[in-house]
């Protein structure tokens, strides 16, 4: 079909819109008048889905809200305009935006809810420039409240795979040949080396396998055939400490408590509160 023609058949549909809509009127006469129609239409897919489901418009009054979009497309006057925008910021606070926030903090908690009233207060009074703290101090407050509800939360959820952890290094510890750090990392030395030891800032070459207390394998440098170079202070506390201890040609294997491990965080395979055990040769210092 011709562009000619596909701009007659639109215009044509136009005009029969224009009698029946009190919308925005289409006018073709040029391909770029047909171009702005096909990108009004492509642009505006997915918005009722939108609107209904995150902003909370109700579908028995769609005539209005297409009324709202368009007396925001025409307004002019700039309080008004402020006051709309002020508006749209609302809609979507009270639509998903407050209910995405609370499930980040409590991850599903029924019990536990944020208070929109509260947030409300606290959004506001920092767009005014009138918080009851410093920005930073809200995000510190922030922080550290939310990390301490997702270790509570973790805490009761492995509640059980934590205390296995903790038997077991309980038991591991009293067992021949395992020695203990002040910060709680056992080790057991398997071949004693007779290099240069690393300070935390050395490059080191080591080859390494790591597994739980269930013999469950992670990683291993052993299996991908070819060692691992990195920093000493570059990987989890349990290993810098190791690390800062053992001569070049050393291997021992290391009890790393969750402490100087992963702590509460999940790493792939690694549940959070995991143990993990190394087997580690320091193979050399680059320089």
């Amino acid at each position: 079909m011709k562009k000619g023609t596909v701009i007659m058949m639109l215009a044509a549909a136009a005009g029969l819109a224009s009698c029946s809509s009190q919308g925005p009127k289409a006018n073709m006469k040029s391909d770029v008048d047909t171009l702005s129609y096909m990108l009004g239409m492509t642009n505006s897919q997915g918005l009722m889905d939108y609107a209904t489901g995150r902003l909370g418009v109700d579908s028995a009054y769609v005539a209005d809200f297409i009324k709202g979009i368009e007396q925001g497309t025409t307004v002019e006057d700039a309080k008004q305009k402020a006051y709309l925008a002020g508006m749209q910021i609302g809609l979507q606070i009270s639509g998903d935006m407050f209910d995405a926030i609370n499930n980040q903090v409590f991850r599903g908690d029924s019990v536990n809810k944020l208070n929109k009233e509260n947030f409300l207060a606290g959004f506001i009074s920092a767009v005014k420039e009138k918080g009851l703290v410093s920005a930073d101090s809200a995000r510190m407050y922030v922080q550290e409240r939310t990390e301490a509800i997702k270790e509570k939360a973790l805490a009761e959820k492995y509640a059980d795979y934590k205390k296995q952890n903790e038997d077991f290094l309980a038991e591991n510890k009293g067992k021949e040949g395992v020695k203990t750090t002040p910060s709680g990392l056992q080790y057991k030395v398997i071949t004693e080396g007779k290099g240069e030891v690393p300070a935390d800032t050395s490059r080191v070459k080591v080859h390494y396998k790591g597994t739980l207390i269930d013999g469950t394998q992670f990683d291993s440098s052993y299996d991908r055939k070819e060692p691992t170079t990195f920093r000493a202070n570059q990987v989890i506390k349990g290993w810098t400490e190791a690390l800062t201890m053992m001569p070049v040609g050393s291997k021992w294997e290391l009890y790393i408590p969750q402490e100087l491990a992963y702590g509460s965080r999940e790493a792939g395979n690694i549940k959070p509160f995991s143990t993990l055990i190394f087997e580690v040769e320091l193979l050399s210092i680059e320089k």
